[in-house]
Formats: structure tokens, C-alpha cells, sequence
């Protein structure tokens, strides 16, 4: 039987951050994440209608084996007196129109 060779699982670098206080801007939290690793990409969803921060951020890591030191060191550590929830980010699931 022929041997299949299945895709590489990607990479997971990417982070999903909650609880995140709406004064710390995307460079600042950059800066904090800097110290476990190269951050490749920062942003914070604004609301539509508001044009406010949501809460929230992605966080792209240079490697996965970055990302998961920054969960380990972020997560559920106080920044701008609030705790941060650290995780990798998962796909958002498609809804049919």
C-alpha cells in the first residue's frame, strides 16, 4: 500500500488574548509579549459602531514554541489591573448564510 503523505499540521503561533484593560494599545501589548519571543503581528478588533476597543487581541508569535512561553508566562497575569486569558487562537467557524 502506498504510503500518503498527509499536510503538516500549521504551525501554531497565533494568540488569542482576552480581558485585556482598554487602555493598553496594540503597542504596548506588543512590548509585553516582545519578552517571550519575536511578535510578527498585533491587533485589537474595534467595534463597528462604536470605533472601541473590544477587549480583546491576536497576537502573532514568530514560532509556536514562542507563543506557548507567552501563554505560560501571560496567562492569567495582571496588566493594567486586569488578568490576562492567554490561549492559542482556533479558526472561526464558517456559518452559512
Amino acid at each position: 500500500m502506498p504510503q500518503v503523505n498527509c499536510p503538516v499540521e500549521m504551525m501554531k503561533n497565533k494568540l488569542f488574548v482576552r480581558n485585556i484593560s482598554f487602555k493598553l494599545s496594540e503597542e504596548e501589548l506588543a512590548e509585553i509579549f516582545s519578552s517571550y519571543g519575536t511578535v510578527v503581528s498585533c491587533s485589537m478588533p474595534l467595534d463597528r459602531e462604536t470605533g472601541r476597543k473590544k477587549g480583546f487581541a491576536f497576537v502573532e508569535m514568530g514560532s509556536q514554541e514562542e507563543a506557548e512561553a507567552a501563554i505560560r508566562g501571560l496567562d492569567t497575569k495582571s496588566f493594567a489591573g486586569r488578568d490576562l486569558s492567554v490561549s492559542f487562537s482556533e479558526p472561526k467557524p464558517r456559518q452559512n448564510r
